[in-house]
């Protein structure tokens, strides 16, 4: 019985990186054998234990092989004889393919500390093609570390696409994988490989659509529309904004991915075009409901919220109420935050203020100053028809919200 320390954290050792998780992988031995020892087990598809002390994940060594479509369709085989590079040869890239005995000395049969070195994310075998899961690792790989995919690996993710596999991608996995991308220092990275290899007009093809859309120069020097929604999320990833801000900044604008051509560059109407399109991609791949809502609500206002120097008092107000913010302030924080990565996702806009954010703000900051619960009180006892009363209470608050804001805001 030996056991190696594997994958990303001999990965992450090699490169400097601090290691978050230790995962160990165990040659010899029988489950029998490990629960003797006190590990517990609590692998479902294959045999994975807990350490009795560290309660570090521990795997038996073991081979795969694949019976049907999808990240699901494999037969799983561990057994005492199976070896070392057995086991690093049925994962995904050679830089996760590199093992570190207990002595410290590194087993690399895939040569994936040269990969780690070059930059190059590569895969370990053909097997790769086997597991759709992998298209979005190694994209996400990609905006993780800035690497650059082998040519071969590539050829091979192109392929898993125009056979079908990707097509068998379950959404919580994908929306996983997508999610952790989006939460690298890089995000764009993941979604240029995504759409280099064909994938992403098969996963999110709303996105992938906008690449080749044109933009008003004088408002998008970037011009295509795919490029400033990659220049936004890398933006959020700058100022480690939340999933949810980025999600909603991936998203916005949807809606101009069906601007009809002859309309370009103009995109008249795309935000309430985009709220239906994100509606539906946020079913179809299970998005989480904090991440969905934000999303809604940016595709529908974010314009708004670049015209708050031109808007009345009233609309500032009913912009206020549709956001929820007094119920949810830390949501309306992040609203403007996602909003302001579009701002910013063009060049030479980096850097300039965003002052529309900051006059919701203090539009906010007014509207909150009134008293609702004094109008509330005074209603209730001066009004004869009590089923009245919720109608009245929101007309006056509004009322009194809005003379706040024209006061203190113009």
């Amino acid at each position: 019985m030996k056991t190696y320390l594997v994958g990303g954290s001999v990965r992450d050792e090699l490169l400097g990186l601090p290691v978050k998780d230790h995962d160990y992988v165990v040659v010899g031995a029988s489950p029998e054998e490990m629960e003797r020892q006190g590990y517990r087990p609590v692998g479902k598809d294959f045999p994975v234990f807990l350490h009795p002390q560290t309660h570090e994940q521990y795997a038996l060594a073991r081979t795969e092989r694949k019976i049907s479509l999808g990240y699901k369709g494999f037969e799983v085989f561990a057994s005492p004889q199976v070896t070392l590079q057995e086991d690093l040869a049925r994962r995904d890239l050679t830089i996760n393919s590199i093992a570190k005995d207990e002595a410290g000395n590194i087993i690399d049969p895939f040569n994936g500390v040269a990969d780690l070195e070059a930059g190059i994310l590569r895969h370990v075998s053909p097997a790769f093609s086997e597991d759709p899961v992998r298209i979005l690792r190694a994209a996400r790989f990609a905006a993780r570390f800035s690497f650059h995919i082998a040519p071969e690996t590539l050829a091979l993710m192109n392929e898993m696409v125009h056979n079908g596999e990707v097509d068998a991608l379950v959404p919580e996995r994908v929306w996983q994988e997508l999610a952790r991308g989006l939460m690298e220092d890089n995000p764009s990275r993941m979604f240029y490989v995504l759409r280099e290899c064909g994938a992403l007009a098969r996963i999110l093809p709303e996105v992938d659509v906008l690449f080749g859309v044109p933009q008003p120069a004088h408002a998008h020097p970037e011009i295509d529309t795919g490029l400033h929604i990659m220049l936004a999320i890398d933006h959020a990833a700058e100022k480690n904004y939340s999933l949810p801000v980025r999600f909603a900044t991936l998203t916005h604008d949807l809606g101009k991915g069906t601007t009809p051509p002859e309309e370009w560059p103009r995109h008249i109407g795309h935000e309430a075009r985009s709220i239906d399109l994100t509606r539906n991609l946020c079913e179809r791949i299970k998005i989480p409901k904090d991440a969905r809502d934000l999303a809604l609500l940016v595709a529908r206002y974010h314009g708004n919220v670049h015209r708050a120097e031109e808007l009345k008092p009233s609309t500032l107000v009913d912009i206020l109420q549709a956001v929820d913010v007094y119920r949810k302030p830390e949501r309306f924080e992040e609203f403007l935050q996602a909003c302001a990565c579009d701002f910013h996702g063009r060049p030479g806009y980096a850097v300039k203020p965003y002052v529309q954010a900051e006059r919701f703000q203090r539009a906010y900051a007014a509207a909150k100053s009134v008293d609702a619960g004094a109008i509330a009180g005074e209603l209730s006892q001066s009004l004869a028809d009590p089923t009245k009363l919720p109608l009245a209470i929101n007309t006056k608050v509004r009322e009194a919200r809005i003379a706040r804001i024209k006061a203190e805001l113009i």
